[in-house]
This record gives C-alpha cells, structure tokens and sequence, in this order.
C-alpha cells in the first residue's frame, strides 16, 4: 500500500474526523475515505493495527453512545480479544476514530502532533 492508498475510516458526524480530513486536505495527501457506520475495518485490519499500537483498548471508541449504552467496560474483562474484533469489525461505532490504515503503520483518533510526526 502507498501513501496514496491510505485508508481513512471516518465518520461525518463526528467533529473530530472532519478536522483529520481538513489536516490531510491541507497537506495535499492523498487517501480513500471510508464510512466507519457502513463498512467497518476488517478484522485482518483491526488485528495488524493491535499489534502495531499495542493494546487493544486503543481500538475501542470508549466516549461513544455504543460503548457506554452496550457496557462494553464490563464486556472487555469477559470477552477474547478475537470477539472483541468481531466485535468492532461489525460495529463501527465502537472503533475509535479515525481509523486510519497506512503502509504499515495504522494511527487511532486524532492528535495533531502526533499526525505530524507521521506526514
């Protein structure tokens, strides 16, 4: 994959996607959006970006209305980390975001800093 196959899972409700938008669009990088609700990252995906950032838990979209009203906190201590990704693979909602999926790399949310350390 190269730079102009990132891959953005974003959602357009969510103010801090349009701002990761505004931030790429601004440095002129190229990248496929993808809505987060409709098709969700794969498991595949979902896996390499675990081992990547480390921790599970930084998939999860903890201030989200899913999260909360599924009592996905009590959830997480029950659940295998593969019916977690099953999990968030089906839901979308529960996927921090952005999402986004580099040649390599994946990062979660959206810090300036750390974004431009990586453009």
């Amino acid at each position: 994959m190269s730079r102009s196959k990132l891959k953005v899972y974003e959602y357009s409700g969510c103010s801090t996607c349009r701002n990761a938008l505004k931030y790429l669009n601004s440095k002129k990088i190229q990248f496929e959006q993808i809505p987060i609700r409709e098709t969700p990252p794969s498991v595949s995906e979902l896996k390499k970006a675990k081992q990547y950032l480390g921790d599970i838990k930084k998939l999860l979209n903890t201030s989200g209305k899913d999260y909360r009203e599924g009592n996905w906190k009590e959830k997480l201590a029950k659940l295998s980390e593969d019916q977690i990704y099953k999990s968030l693979s089906e839901n979308g909602n529960l996927v921090k975001r952005p999402f986004v999926v580099g040649d390599g790399w994946y990062l979660v949310g959206f810090k300036e800093e750390e974004w431009g350390e990586r453009f």
